[in-house]
């Protein structure tokens, strides 16, 4: 189906980039599995296993088990480790990604169904390669770099990551990972840790000790595929950002990571009480709250007629009655529950929650101000127009026909509607972690902002303009992909792809060498600007490494940093709003959206012309 342009790039087409940019990929049908090559077999501690050779050289092992499949009575519990095996086993397939909500494209599931499965705990290895078996691999004692996806937590999986690239080309073993998705892998209730639950199945913190079982696989086994075990870094990009942040703060990690890098990440947790409560209690609940799911699972399985009568049913019901019954439910019969229509079948629940034993019991920033984190090398890096990839879907300021973005229709509004959103999120995701862990670990923090905007023009769309320096646009850059899965010539104009390709070649280099040193510095061949770390000492202290192309400015140290109190003061001066309703909804949306501001914060830079915007319930305090 085209756009009603004969001949013109079709929906499935615009699908399928913004899939790219949101997951740096989207797999549109089965691939043949590849040929074994014998020169790939290892033996691990659960068994023997044999690979396949890329066609770049490097070496694939995909779908190792690293944990029993969490099914049954293992349904939100720790990971337990893998049950070992004899023959061979022929690692040349990804494992079952795990359960979330199908999006428009990745897989044959209808979209807004549920796929995947909860046997899931599987990851994949990529190594430079050897010529043979039984030769020392060259690959032996490099670092180690373990990649954890995003999609808000609910969504997304290692299929679409080519790691190969990295790979060769840095000298490094890359693992990337599955974890649980949104309620499977983050659930709190009182009926799953009875008197007597160890603390890590009592957690809540399934999806994170997901991530900890795999690090723990890494350290156990990640030699015989060529790796070193101490030099490993953890480096994740949205969910996956926001992930590093929690394994950095997370006491069952510490010492399994020795590098850590935030893509777009936010430090972020959950209460206990957020977790569980109902809405209406004095200290709330989230409105998917396990207690919340099980009042609608009660009243859809007709053993409640409506919510207070399945209140007093759930207050009556034995934990291990609760428990069963939770474990007895199908993930349609759970899913049915939650709203999958979020980007790409994203949703929200509590996660990251704080039980005291996987995450502590404070706010992440203030952990990492209190300097309760693993003291190693962190980079932490934003791209300058985050949200444009998320606002042109529903902006008033962007044309769209069947739901398929076309053209700006105010450049202007577009810009003002995102540009402070996107430095609230640098905020979060950057400056204020930046500023809070350099105290404690000076000389080891570095930050950068990824300008990349050089797009072409699809249609009538100025991609440059529209999705710019988006969220997760420097995915393919990091992995080495810019053909997008042979899909490139639709975002990448061919004058400036060179410029592109060696941004990409230097943006891995610095990773590659944040992963061999624990500081990116000039690159693996000397030949960069020096990255260097966040200077504290004041506004005329370098602080982030600008990552774009000369005609932009090129590869560039900057004192480029952000505070509240800053971006709230430009959004007030700033001469490009039209009227006080148009400022008004900017303050509005950082602080309903993005909840970046506190209530009284909302209200302190407002005046009475935003009595039209008020604030929803649950904005922060």
């Amino acid at each position: 189906m085209a756009l009603g342009f004969e001949g013109l790039i079709p929906m499935r087409s615009w699908i399928l980039l913004l899939c790219a940019f949101l997951f740096w990929g989207c797999a549109t049908s089965p691939t043949p599995a590849p040929t074994i090559d014998p020169a790939s077999a290892r033996t691990t501690g659960q068994g023997p296993v044999v690979g396949y050779r890329a066609e770049n050289g490097a070496h694939v092992w995909l779908g190792l088990p690293f944990a029993k499949p969490p099914t049954g009575e293992l349904r939100w519990k720790a990971p337990r480790p893998p049950e070992g095996w004899s023959e061979p086993r022929e690692a040349l397939t990804f494992g079952s990604e795990c359960i979330q909500f199908a999006g428009p494209m990745g897989s044959d599931a209808e979209p807004g169904s549920v796929t995947g499965s909860e046997d899931c705990l599987y990851l994949n290895v990529f190594a430079p390669g050897t010529d043979s078996a039984d030769a020392e691999p060259p690959g032996k004692g490099l670092p180690v770099m373990f990649w954890i996806h995003g999609g808000g937590n609910s969504i997304g999986s290692a299929h679409v990551y080519d790691a190969s690239v990295l790979a060769v080309q840095e000298q490094v073993v890359v693992v990337t990972i599955h974890y649980r998705l949104g309620i499977f892998g983050w659930f709190s209730h009182p009926a799953l840790r009875p008197p007597g639950t160890n603390a890590p199945d009592a957690s809540g913190n399934y999806a994170t000790l997901d991530m900890v079982r795999a690090l723990e696989w890494v350290r156990d086994e990640i030699a015989v595929f060529g790796g070193d075990p101490a030099r490993v870094t953890i480096f994740g990009e949205s969910a996956g950002g926001t992930d590093v942040f929690s394994l950095l703060i997370a006491p069952p990690a510490r010492g399994l990571f020795h590098g850590a890098i935030a893509q777009s990440g936010t430090p972020m947790s959950s209460t206990r009480a957020l977790a569980e409560n109902y809405i209406e209690d004095p200290d709330p609940g989230h409105p998917r709250s396990s207690r919340e799911l099980l009042v609608d699972l009660l009243v859809a399985d007709g053993r409640a007629s409506e919510r207070a009568q399945a209140q007093q049913a759930l207050a009556a019901m034995p934990a291990g009655e609760v428990s069963t019954y939770l474990r007895s439910k199908t993930p349609d019969e759970i899913l049915t529950h939650f709203d999958g229509s979020g980007m790409g079948g994203m949703y929200w629940a509590a996660e990251i929650i704080q039980d005291g034993f996987v995450i502590p019991l404070a706010e992440t920033l203030d952990l990492l101000e209190a300097g309760a984190f693993a003291r190693v090398p962190v980079m932490l890096g934003t791209n300058r127009d985050e949200v444009k990839l998320f606002a042109m879907m529903g902006t008033e300021h962007v044309t769209r026909l069947f739901g398929i973005p076309l053209w700006l229709n105010d450049e202007r509004g577009y810009q003002v509607e995102t540009e402070f959103p996107s430095r609230m999120w640098k905020l979060g995701g950057v400056d204020d972690p930046a500023r809070a862990m350099v105290r404690h670990t000076p000389g080891h923090v570095f930050a950068y902002r990824f300008d990349w905007d050089e797009e072409r023009t699809l249609l009538f769309a100025d991609l440059s303009k529209m999705v710019g320096a988006g969220h997760a646009v420097e995915l393919p850059f990091v992995f080495g992909g810019l053909d997008l899965g042979g899909r490139g010539s639709y975002f990448f104009d061919e004058d400036r792809l060179p410029a592109a390709e060696a941004l990409s070649k230097a943006m891995m280099s610095y990773w590659g060498q944040f992963a061999h040193q624990g500081d990116p510095g000039r690159g693996r061949d000397g030949s960069l600007p020096r990255w260097r770390a966040w200077d504290p000492s004041g506004a005329d202290g370098l602080k982030v490494m600008l990552l774009d192309t000369p005609a932009d400015g090129g590869l560039r140290m900057s004192t480029l940093s952000v505070t509240r109190e800053g971006v709230l003061a430009q959004i007030a001066e700033d001469p490009r709003f039209v009227d006080i309703e148009e400022r008004c909804a900017v303050y509005r949306s950082l602080a309903e959206r993005s909840q970046s501001l506190s209530r009284a914060e909302y209200e302190a830079v407002l005046d009475g012309g935003c009595a039209a915007y008020p604030l929803a319930d649950w904005v922060r305090d």
